[in-house]
């Protein structure tokens, strides 16, 4: 089976979900050298579309994401990866994931306390 990164110009997305409690850390974007890469590593890597390269999550924090399962959905455009996180998060904000706000009444408002200090990683 192919997967199909003709869509996004090369790329295709991909969710980050907790191993152990299925929550949605992250959503990134993966070209075929970076899945072959998180394959090869058990670390996930992702394209970067601001610096045109592949990175690592948590090559710089520290809080590295190690592949348990990768799934693909029935398009074969985007990737699902279950993780475990190494580390207290994954959001460059300082939260454990990165949907940590919710629309509540109109309004978008923060539903989890930050984790780990930004300032102290990045």
């Amino acid at each position: 089976m192919e997967l199909d990164f003709s869509k996004l110009h090369g790329l295709i997305p991909a969710v980050i979900q907790d191993a152990s409690d299925g929550e949605v850390l992250m959503v990134g974007f993966m070209n075929q050298e970076a899945l072959d890469k998180t394959v090869e590593t058990g670390k996930v890597t992702f394209y970067s579309r601001t610096r045109n390269r592949l990175w690592t999550k948590g090559s710089t924090s520290g809080h590295y994401l190690l592949t348990k399962e990768i799934r693909v959905d029935c398009d074969q455009d985007t990737v699902l990866i279950r993780a475990e996180l190494l580390g207290s998060g994954v959001c460059h904000n300082g939260f454990r994931t990165c949907f940590y706000r919710r629309l509540e009444d109109g309004e978008w408002k923060q539903c989890a306390e930050q984790t780990y200090d930004p300032g102290a990683v990045y």
